[in-house]
């Protein structure tokens, strides 16, 4: 007898396959640790601005005595610049993974744009700061701070870090708090006191030499409460 043809599983007989996309974002999951990214950002900008402010005067015609007293302290502090802008990025990519679905395409732009250029900038800045270092190892300090390449490195440098790097991290504040607002990731409070920060930074750097430093404190709080949430989920 001619042997009837076997049924076609019916397609709730066996369980759906896992999509590629799927397995890697299980693979790709972001792990607890990376937490603790913004907190490690904190301390090491705080102890950053802290070493060079200690050694190089706010003054932009200053004249360079820091090339010769204080270059440890000084070199200290570019070192530990690398790893502060690691830990940074790693702050931004710990958020994005707390937005998920939630991430908003205009202020994702913004907040990622303006994280990525306030880094690059600490980065030139401590790039030419590490060139007038290593030019006074070959160049004696007196002739270098006398010379026209001092001037224009110092201004430079200046302007960066009172102009540029204020107003990006200002940028930063303010679009951040905003996402926190509209998308709940934190609380109300943390976003608020973003706003109040972000007006410092923003427009009275010019009047207190230190408003840069609200930067990594409001990062600071942010990243605490990221922690406590983190740790506190079930794995």
């Amino acid at each position: 007898m001619p042997q009837s043809p076997s049924a076609d599983p019916s397609p709730g007989d066996h369980p759906a396959r896992p999509t590629a996309g799927e397995v890697t974002r299980a693979a790709l999951k972001t792990p607890k640790a990376a937490a603790i990214a913004g907190i490690v950002f904190s301390l090491l900008l705080l102890a950053i601005f802290g070493l060079l402010r200690s050694a190089v005067p706010a003054d932009p015609l200053e004249r360079g005595i820091w090339l010769i007293t204080d270059r440890g302290q000084v070199g200290l502090a570019l070192n530990l610049v690398p790893f502060a802008g690691i830990a940074f990025l790693w702050f931004i990519g710990v958020l994005r993974d707390r937005l998920g679905a939630q991430e908003d395409r205009f202020f994702a732009t913004v907040f990622f744009g303006s994280a990525l250029l306030l880094l690059a900038t600490i980065f030139v800045t401590a790039a030419m700061i590490g060139a007038l270092l290593l030019a006074s190892s070959v160049t004696p300090a007196d002739v270098l701070v006398n010379s026209p390449t001092f001037t224009f490195a110092r201004a430079t440098i200046y302007i960066l870090v009172s102009v540029y790097a204020h107003k990006l991290a200002g940028v930063f504040l303010f679009t951040t708090s905003t996402v926190v607002i509209v998308t709940r990731i934190a609380p109300r409070w943390i976003a608020l006191l973003g706003y109040a920060l972000a007006v410092i930074v923003l427009f009275g750097s010019y009047f207190i030499s230190w408003s840069f430093m609200v930067l990594p404190i409001w990062v600071l709080l942010m990243s605490i409460h990221i922690v406590m949430e983190t740790f506190r989920r079930p794995v």
